[in-house]
């Protein structure tokens, strides 16, 4: 067993020192390769399945991501190497719809425990992000209808439910270590119970609840929060967006005071910063969190979400 640990900041240690954790495992995918140690080998999609297995596994786990940091995640495509790595590892931990070659991969794979974080809570259709026009409506209801939001991850709730569904499946799987999953769960729950808190309370009063993004990632924590979302593009972060769409957005951004164009590290920036400039308005970064790089202001989900959150406040003029 040779397992490689990344530097980790005294925040994360003091972090892991709350969860009960006592060290991180490595995570990246040129770790450890699945099957190669003595610990329970857990391979995860992208970075938050990643950090959930991390978090509620501890000193038992060998994580092993199929997405690199500063890999854009859903369009990624496997090596053979990745592949071979699915049918020697314990357990899979993915999100099903979000990376199709992924979901692939493991439905051909010989894996006993696959892990759906789909499963595991409710996904939403939170619709086009085009308003309806007329007879467009009958012709997308179709495609719609079939586009339930994947990026559960980024309302803390939603997240929690999923870490809950986790914890079981270690527990089940790795019976041995079941207490120390269980403990680590409900450490990890606990936190996103004390983020939600603080969304709430940051959020609740605000000038304006509109904010722009790059892409439709932001859903369900504009749902969990009382703001409203309205993207670029859609839930595919590649995809343009039409004139019409641009020109409703410069009006839409005077009528409800919307002061920030917000855009991610994992994509182009060019449109959402033309579309400030041309409008008047503001950027700013609203990570989707699909991965950590050194452009990402923080360490971890945890961090990443406050700064999310500060952003936020900033931009929707909170009290």
């Amino acid at each position: 067993m040779n397992v490689r640990r990344r530097h980790i900041s005294g925040i994360a240690v003091a972090a892991a020192a709350t969860l009960g954790l006592g060290t991180l495992t490595a995570c990246s995918s040129d770790s450890s390769a699945a099957g190669d140690t003595d610990k329970f080998d857990v391979v995860a999609s992208f970075y938050p399945m990643q950090f959930l297995a991390e978090q509620i596994g501890g000193e038992h786990v060998n994580v092993t991501t199929l997405t690199e940091p500063g890999q854009e995640p859903h369009d990624l495509e496997l090596s053979a190497r990745q592949t071979a790595q699915l049918g020697e590892s314990d357990a899979v931990l993915y999100l099903k719809s979000l990376q199709p070659a992924v979901d692939e991969a493991i439905d051909q794979s010989g894996v006993k425990t696959k892990i759906d974080a789909a499963t595991l809570t409710t996904l939403e259709d939170h619709g086009d992000v085009e308003h309806d026009h007329g007879g467009e409506e009958e012709e997308s209801s179709e495609e719609e209808e079939h586009a339930l939001d994947p990026h559960i991850w980024l309302d803390p709730v939603k997240y929690s439910e999923v870490a809950e569904g986790v914890g079981a499946a270690f527990e089940k799987a790795d019976p041995d270590h079941a207490a120390d999953y269980k403990k680590n769960t409900a450490a990890l729950v606990e936190k996103l119970g004390a983020l939600n808190t603080s969304f709430e309370e940051g959020l609740k009063d605000t000038d304006t609840k509109v904010f722009f993004t790059n892409h439709a990632a932001f859903g369900y924590l504009a749902e969990r929060y009382g703001l409203t979302q309205e993207a670029i593009s859609g839930l595919d972060p590649e995809s343009e967006p039409s004139p019409a769409r641009i020109k409703e957005l410069q009006e839409e951004a005077k009528a409800d005071g919307v002061t920030t164009v917000f855009y991610e590290t994992l994509v182009s920036d060019k449109t959402a910063k033309t579309l400030a400039k041309d409008a008047g308005l503001k950027t700013d970064v609203l990570d989707p969190l699909e991965g950590i790089t050194d452009k990402s202001k923080g360490e971890d989900y945890f961090q990443v979400m406050e700064a999310n959150l500060k952003a936020l406040e900033t931009a929707l003029g909170g009290k």
